[in-house]
């Protein structure tokens, strides 16, 4: 006989994923971004403090379908005009740079004793949050100058490098690196092959008239067709030996492609996309990832302790520093180290990767702990001194914004010129920012 789900670490759950932007709009004072809060709520609730609430099958379940839709809708953030021209080319050299960087500073913690293994944490500190700073820049003003375009360009190539690096070093499946190799190449036939498929669907007037007809009913046919997408390509790649999160990164990627006017073509598309995703599952596993916190071993030690603030200067070094190759294309050194600063500001994709890791036994508890935490103050610290260096330039370009209120409060969703795809400045959770 088949045991019954219980569902009331769930509902717990998703209590907290409720009430956290109800308490940042109703407390300004509390100038966090809401996975932060989230994952909070979760380490307070959770085992770690309070054991009120753990973190069962059915919390687990909904938490990884969360982490691959915020996948998904990091994918759906990446825009190729990004990759293309001079713009694209310093991204890269910055990115190349990055990687150099993130590759001695994890030989030398690896030296140290600090780290288990150096190219984990150099993948992590690579990391950049894309669906982060796009909102960032946009209720800054700056989102079409060059400050803002850098900004977007270093960022979708620090979303998409470290997720396939991740995948293609640190999955499942202990694999020789020539086949996984071989198997990426193979994934990649795949994905163009499904591009080549979509945009040949597309031009059959009958489909689309169909598709038509049927977005906006009860079928849903559009969400129902992406999410398909979603968890075909997830567990194609599972199937070919990556993380699952590879392949709902490339679904949201795929979906971009194909349709790059969906927001002039379909309205209503993303904002259902978000709806299911910021408004259910990526909440859930934000406080999942509280819940499976391990406070303890954090403060078990001073050593430990003091390697939140080691991984956060990591994390500056790593994705700041590279910003100084912006100089000669940026107004001032303003411009730049606002870059710099949003460019190192990461969260979702650590706790993803140092999930992995740990599952892998490639890193150890504290660790993770240590990133995690790192990775929380890099998204309530750089976003906000990147604003303040920023508001002297972009003040006459903010239409009657304030942006030093814009670095304390919740922005709430955005005008009708602008359409939610990601978090706000105090939160993933909060549709807000427009893509590019």
């Amino acid at each position: 006989m088949v045991a019954a789900m219980n569902f009331d670490n769930l509902v717990a759950v998703l209590a907290v994923a409720a009430a956290v932007p109800l308490i940042l709009t109703a407390v300004p004072q509390v100038r966090v971004p809401g996975p932060v809060l989230e994952i909070v709520a979760g380490i307070v609730l959770g085992p770690a403090v309070l054991d009120l609430v753990k973190p069962d099958q059915a919390v687990r379940l909904v938490s990884t379908i969360g982490l691959a839709f915020l996948l998904f809708l990091a994918g759906l953030e990446i825009d190729v005009r990004h990759f293309r021209g001079p713009r694209a080319r310093l991204a890269g050299e910055a990115l190349g740079l990055s990687a150099l960087l993130a590759l001695i500073i994890g030989i030398v913690l690896h030296a140290a004793g600090v780290v288990e293994s150096p190219l984990l944490v150099g993948i992590i500190l690579m990391a950049t949050s894309l669906g982060l700073i796009i909102p960032i820049l946009e209720d800054a003003g700056v989102a079409d100058r060059p400050v803002g375009q850098f900004a977007i360009a270093g960022a979708s190539l620090g979303e998409l490098t470290p997720v396939v690096l991740l995948s293609l070093f640190f999955s499942g499946r202990t694999t020789a690196i020539g086949s996984k190799l071989l198997l990426l190449s193979l994934l990649g036939v795949l994905v163009v092959l499904v591009v080549i498929g979509t945009l040949r669907i597309e031009r059959s007037m009958w489909i689309t008239r169909m598709i038509n007809r049927l977005a906006d009913t009860s079928a849903q046919i559009r969400i129902r067709l992406s999410i398909l997408l979603v968890v075909g390509l997830g567990a194609l790649a599972t199937h070919l030996g990556f993380e699952a999160i590879l392949g709902a990164f490339i679904a949201g990627a795929i979906l971009r492609l194909v349709d790059a006017d969906a927001e002039r073509k379909h309205p209503l598309f993303h904002p259902k996309l978000d709806a299911i995703g910021y408004g259910f599952l990526i909440p859930v596993f934000f406080v999942t990832s509280g819940l499976t916190f391990n406070l303890s071993v954090l403060f078990s030690s001073a050593a430990t302790l003091l390697r939140v603030p080691l991984f956060l200067l990591a994390l500056l070094v790593v994705r700041g520093l590279p910003a100084v190759l912006y100089r000669s294309a940026l107004a001032s050194i303003r411009d730049v180290a606002a870059v710099g600063l949003l460019q190192a500001t990461s969260l979702p994709f650590i706790v993803a990767a140092t999930t992995i890791g740990l599952q892998l036994h490639a890193i150890s508890s504290a660790n993770a702990a240590a990133l995690v935490a790192a990775g929380l103050f890099s998204v309530i610290l750089f976003p906000v001194i990147a604003l303040q260096l920023l508001r002297s330039t972009c003040l006459p370009q903010v239409h009657g914004w304030r942006v030093a209120q814009l670095a304390h409060q919740h922005p709430g969703r955005p005008g009708p010129q602008t359409r939610g795809t990601g978090p706000g400045v105090h939160g993933f959770d909060a549709p807000a920012g427009a893509r590019h």
